[in-house]
């Protein structure tokens, strides 16, 4: 081997395009309740933002559908898949983070017991509701599956079904944001944002929070 060859850099992995879906609006997402482990159903409107979406989605070229496992996302991937003509596989690192004893909650509801870790969580802390998941912790499963994902379709796009939390938490990673930054987001129910990624941890964002589709609904 030339001393050329034994110090280049090696190729990159391609990147693998992430369509990340949230789902249509659940019971209790009117009342901005934390749903974390909670499996609430899609709402009847939740139900047509979900085939809305779909229908936006029916023309990208997706390899693979994985979806959280709670129903509110699984039944919006499946809608997807449906359009697609692509079987939904379920990962569980894609579910909700888990809000503990906030669950099911208003968060006037959780000002009103648990103010001083709501404002640590909602300064940036690394604080987790009380039998609840860490943000950090949030977003080392959900880079990991997205790791795992990209090694295994390379230069492919697929769609992932999830929620909130899990899609901050990645679009986050991909810009180099600490877990904080979720913070100055908003994601719609039934949007969908578009993010390249690599396994060495470069990220592009493409599209965030696409509700184009929906707007003869809201009409």
């Amino acid at each position: 081997m030339s001393a050329g060859g034994m110090f280049a850099t090696p190729p990159k992995q391609p990147a693998v395009r992430l369509v990340l879906a949230r789902h249509g609006e659940a019971l209790g997402n009117r009342e901005l309740r934390y749903l974390g482990r909670t499996d609430a159903p899609l709402t009847p409107r939740g139900e047509a933002q979900a085939r809305l979406l779909a229908t936006a989605l029916s023309g990208i070229p997706a390899a693979a559908i994985y979806s959280s496992p709670l129903r509110r996302a699984h039944d919006t991937a499946e809608a997807i898949g449906a359009e697609l003509g692509l079987g939904v596989a379920t990962d569980r690192a894609l579910r909700e983070q888990d809000f503990g004893a906030w669950e099911n909650l208003t968060r006037a509801e959780v000002l009103a017991r648990d103010r001083t870790r709501l404002a640590a969580w909602e300064g940036g802390a690394d604080t987790a509701p009380e039998d609840g998941e860490a943000p950090y912790a949030l977003r080392e499963r959900v880079v990991a599956c997205a790791n795992t994902l990209a090694a295994r379709h390379p230069g492919a796009t697929i769609v992932l079904a999830s929620h909130v939390g899990p899609i901050k938490a990645l679009i986050c990673a991909a810009l180099g944001l600490p877990p904080s930054g979720a913070f100055r987001m908003w994601l719609d129910p039934a949007s969908y944002s578009v993010v390249d990624w690599r396994p060495d941890g470069a990220g592009i964002l493409r599209a965030f929070n696409a509700t184009a589709h929906l707007s003869d609904l809201e009409g």
